[in-house]
Order: C-alpha cells, then sequence, then structure tokens
C-alpha cells in the first residue's frame, strides 16, 4: 500500500513493490486522495508487469544455451567487491554501494557480467531517473562505474568489455542549494534539548562534526588539559581510518565537563550512548548507530523548519565563510583533504552565486562621469572677447 512521506518539504504519496522482502520498484506520486488512488493503480499494475518479466526471464533462462564454465557472473562480482568494500569505506558509503548494485542484480536478474552492454547500463539508469531522480541515477552511475572497474582488477576472466556505465552520459539534475537552518532556528532547537543532546548539538556546531564522528567519540578523545577533541573518520581516499585533533572553544570545553560529571553510564567508553532499554537490540551504555527521528521531534517541537545533524555542520561553514574566514580555514575545520571539495561543499550551499554578484559589482558606476563641454569657436567668425 502507498505511504506519505516528506519529500523535499511536501507531504506526497509513494508508490512502492516489493519482493521477497526487498523494494524492487519506487514512484513518487503527489498529494491527497486523488494521487493516493494512482499509486494503489500504478502498485498493481507494476506487481503484474514484474510477474509477467520474471516469468518471460525464466522460460528464457532454460531456452537458452548454458553459460560457460569459468564466466564471472553478476552476483558473485557484487558479493565480492561488496565484501571489500565493508572493509574499506563507513557504514554509510557501504550501505550506499550495496543498495546500487542490489537494485542493479533486481533489474537484470543476475547473469552472466557479459551479458551487460550498455544498453542494459541505459536502461537500468533511465528507470532509476524516471522513478527516483536525476542525482539518484548519477549516484548509481558513479558506484556502478567504480564497482565494473573493481571487477577489471580483481576478478579472474572478467569481461574485456568498455565499462557499460561509462558509455552512459551523467543525468540532469535539479540543482538547489542544501537547505541551512539560520543560527536562530538551530537555537530554539537547542532550547528544546536536554542533558545529552544539548551537548551533541554543541559538538556539532562548535566542532563542524559529522554524525559518524560523534557517533564513535569516546572519552579518551577528549583531551581537556590541552582543549583538543579527536575526530576519526572514514571519508579518505582509500577508507582508511584518520584522526584529526580540532580546538575546543570554552563553551563546549564547559558543557563537556558538565556531561563528564553527569554521564549516567560511568563505565562506558563512549562520550554519546543509548539511553534507556526501550526496544529489542537497544544496549543502554553501548554507542549509537542510527538516531533517525530525533531530530525531526526536536524541530517540530521548536517550531522551525525541518533539518538534520549534517545540516549543522553547513551552519558552520556558513557561519565561519559570512564571517569573512578564508576557505583554506574552513577546509582544514571541515577536514576536507582537498581544497576543491571545500568549493564545491560552499557552491552547494549557494555560496558560489554570492560571489559571482560580489565579483560582478565591482563592473558597477564605471560609466564616465559627464562633464562640462567647452565649445570651440567656429571658423569666420570672431569671438566677443577679441573684439
Amino acid at each position: 500500500m502507498p505511504t506519505e512521506t516528506m519529500r523535499r518539504g511536501v507531504l506526497r504519496w509513494r508508490g512502492v513493490v516489493k519482493r521477497d522482502g526487498q523494494i524492487v520498484a519506487t514512484k513518487w506520486f503527489g498529494k491527497g486522495e486523488k494521487e493516493r488512488r494512482k499509486a494503489i493503480i500504478w502498485e498493481e499494475e507494476e506487481k503484474k508487469r514484474l510477474e509477467k518479466e520474471a516469468k518471460e526471464h525464466a522460460r528464457h533462462q532454460q531456452q537458452a544455451s548454458p553459460i560457460r564454465t569459468g564466466l564471472p557472473q553478476s552476483l558473485d562480482w557484487g558479493n565480492r567487491y561488496l565484501s571489500d568494500v565493508q572493509r574499506r569505506c563507513a557504514d554509510k558509503t557501504y550501505g550506499e554501494k550495496k543498495a546500487a548494485i542490489r537494485r542493479f542484480l533486481l533489474f537484470t536478474r543476475g547473469g552472466a557480467l557479459a551479458e551487460f552492454p550498455p544498453a542494459i547500463a541505459l536502461q537500468y539508469l533511465q528507470e532509476q531517473f524516471d522513478n527516483r531522480s536525476g542525482h539518484a541515477a548519477n549516484k548509481d552511475r558513479k558506484n556502478l562505474m567504480t564497482a565494473w572497474e573493481w571487477g577489471r582488477k580483481y576478478v579472474d576472466e572478467f569481461p574485456n568489455l568498455a565499462n557499460p556505465f561509462a558509455a552512459v552520459g551523467r543525468f540532469p539534475e535539479d540543482p538547489h542549494p542544501r537547505y541551512v537552518p539560520s543560527e536562530t532556528d538551530f537555537w530554539k532547537v537547542y532550547q528544546e534539548t536536554t542533558e545529552q543532546d544539548k551537548v551533541m548539538l554543541s559538538c556539532f556546531l562548535y566542532l563542524a562534526a559529522r554524525r559518524g564522528e560523534l557517533f564513535r567519540l569516546t572519552w579518551t578523545d577528549v583531551d581537556f588539559r590541552n582543549g583538543l577533541v579527536r575526530l576519526t573518520t572514514r571519508k579518505t581516499r582509500d577508507g582508511s581510518m584518520r584522526a584529526d585533533w580540532i580546538p575546543m572553544v570554552d563553551e563546549l570545553k564547559s558543557v563537556l565537563r558538565q556531561w563528564w560529571t553527569d554521564r549516567p553510564y560511568p563505565d562506558s567508553e563512549y562520550v554519546f550512548t543509548m539511553l534507556g532499554n526501550t526496544f529489542p537490540g537497544h544496549q543502554p551504555g553501548g554507542p549509537f548507530k542510527h538516531r533517525q527521528h530525533v531530530m525531526k521531534k526536536l524541530c517540530e517541537k521548536a517550531g522551525v523548519k525541518k533539518f538534520g545533524f549534517h545540516a549543522i555542520r553547513h551552519l558552520t561553514a556558513v557561519i565561519l565563510y559570512k564571517e569573512g574566514k578564508p576557505v583554506s580555514m574552513i577546509q582544514k575545520i571541515l577536514r576536507h583533504q582537498h581544497p576543491m571539495t571545500t568549493e564545491r561543499y560552499l557552491a552547494s550551499l549557494g555560496f558560489e552565486v554570492e560571489e559571482m554578484k560580489k565579483a560582478l559589482q565591482i563592473l558597477s558606476n564605471r560609466e564616465p562621469q559627464k562633464g562640462k563641454v567647452i565649445p570651440f569657436a567656429q571658423k569666420g567668425k570672431t569671438s566677443q572677447a577679441s573684439t
């Protein structure tokens, strides 16, 4: 059945088709009862279409000649690639790549890799564009391109074919700046928090931290004597863990000291821990893995537009930029490895247009000033001054 889901600030109906508990097709509709009925009809038709395709594919497989032994299969390629990614990358990156591989294998129904020409890649990515977005299609294209190149290097007898995903051009995206809450809205939400959440929001703002960096933060990473906090991330080229020491401002040092004194689980090594025992798998005193709804509830309580943890990192960058701090300094605080990453980051927040406007402002008021025109005396006429 369709579900009502918030998308880009609008509550819309989303049709979903599942097979064996996995989502195999999804499509967005508008809001209202009429759009809900459309979503129901689409789900029913999509289920019939997928069932028909599955039967045709099974019949084709029975009639087709056996695949040569030794020819690499797509499922083996996907599993081996994801196994390597899981060892090297952050959980979020692994989850994104896993989802892209799963969607593609469901679309193609598996098979030999040699059966995937650019036309198949194009059909798959077009479906992602139609049902999800241009941005989603381009993300899958990037991840599948990388997976294909990995297969070239590490999978025996991998097809000696051009990368079919690289042959497909990028899809148009609907560019819009990332939403960044105002300082006023952030502090409104901050006032609605208590104890641990207040400390966590302070760390997000004053350290420009990522969610995973705070979830894995331990008390050994907090150096009160020297006023430093160590943040660790896998956002590196090879997926290895990198640590950076970030200075603490006085406000952050104060709230962390107080939290050290008041923390409910003194034996836990983690700064931020799960509290209470409200559902299966919940481990009081253990580190967070997900906090999916906390910011939504806090924003609703504060009466402001919803924003997430990562938007606070954006807010830190905005404040620093508006205060005139150079990109090189913002890069160090955000801990980007390359300055171009920071420039793209700021551009995604809408500052590229602002900088262009400032640059073009130089051209203003450059029209020559109109002075007094002194006429020349005409030939054959004697000026009044010479008489």
